[in-house]
């Protein structure tokens, strides 16, 4: 199977110092390209004199994840994609148990690796830890990770598992699932673009699994900060946007009113903790979901699955009231 690794760049000069020895080291198998979304530092040049074989695809401008990815991914034809954030270091024969779940399973369209924290490699990383779901009013959680609770590894998720989401920090997927949905959406331009594409892969039937054998180490944050509060505005609004784009029935409009529910009590406990800034970026986030609303109605309108997409009703309630910290616990 060929395979591409894809590393999307934004005047990430120091990451790429940092990371890429062992994406080069260890990726053999690969073909491996960094996508540049139009960066205004040395990275370019950087990679052009010390990693010669690495391949240079030049995006045109700053599109975010979603954009960058899909004009870099357009005109590549290897059969399997892996998408790498640039803070990942990845460990030796990391593809082979990935290349080896694809090709034993046709009905496998996306899938990631154990993912680990990179400055605590004991414990998992926030950032798909060992598989991703969401519960009914799409709040995102790991096997390993729920909320903040993150757990360590002591070999607890070293099997295969099938999940909803597969990280974007590391998300292997089919070239041609990927391209016969169109790619991501671009309106999400970063964060949970990769939840609403596992969404549509599954309703076309696909499966994403988790697959543990393979492990990497995620740095998390170091392109947008959790502290940053532009992150805060896009996990709020994308999450609304994706239940109004994929859940289908009129019972979708009741999850989002309690979702938003939900957000203003969010954004209140930011102003009760002085981030201000963080409280106004979910207010963003509303009226930005509000002026994108008529576009994604269309786009509901076009999709047709009624997938289910989650075992849990509230993730928040499990965690904050019955105090589940722990995913086996669920």
């Amino acid at each position: 199977m060929n395979i591409a690794v894809v590393i999307l760049n934004w005047n990430g000069r120091a990451l790429l110092e940092k990371f890429l020895p062992s994406v080069v080291k260890f990726s053999s198998e690969a073909t491996i390209y960094v996508a540049d979304n139009a960066s205004t530092d040395t990275s370019v040049s950087f990679i052009s004199e010390n990693f010669p074989t690495i391949k240079i695809i030049q995006n045109t401008s700053n599109g975010g994840y979603a954009k960058g990815y899909n004009d870099a991914l357009a005109n590549l034809s290897e059969a399997l994609l892996v998408l790498l954030n640039s803070d990942v270091e990845v460990t030796e024969n990391w593809l082979t148990p990935m290349i080896r779940a694809f090709n034993n399973d046709n009905s496998l369209v996306a899938a990631q690796p154990k993912i680990l924290d990179y400055n605590h490699k004991d414990t998992f990383e926030y950032a798909g830890a060992a598989g991703g779901f969401i519960d009914a009013f799409a709040y995102p959680y790991c096997r390993g990770r729920i909320f903040n609770a993150i757990e360590k590894d002591s070999g607890q998720y070293n099997d295969e598992a099938v999940i909803f989401w597969a990280s974007g920090a590391c998300l292997f997927v089919r070239n041609e699932a990927f391209k016969a949905i169109n790619g991501f959406d671009e309106d999400f331009f970063a964060h949970q673009e990769e939840i609403d594409l596992c969404w549509r892969l599954q309703a076309k039937g696909g499966v994403i699994k988790y697959i543990g054998s393979s492990s990497i180490y995620h740095v998390g944050g170091a392109t947008l900060s959790s502290a940053n509060p532009q992150k805060t505005f896009y996990n709020f609004r994308n999450t609304l946007l994706a239940l109004v784009k994929n859940v289908k029935g009129s019972g979708v409009w009741g999850i989002i009113l309690i979702r938003l529910i939900l957000d203003a009590v969010a954004a209140f406990q930011f102003a009760f903790q002085g981030k201000f800034r963080h409280s106004f970026a979910v207010l963003r986030a509303h009226l930005s979901f509000y002026g994108y609303l008529p576009k994604f109605l269309i786009k509901r309108a076009n999709t047709s699955s009624k997938l289910k997409y989650y075992d849990v009703k509230s993730i928040v309630f499990k965690h904050f009231i019955n105090k589940i910290y722990n995913f086996k616990e669920l």
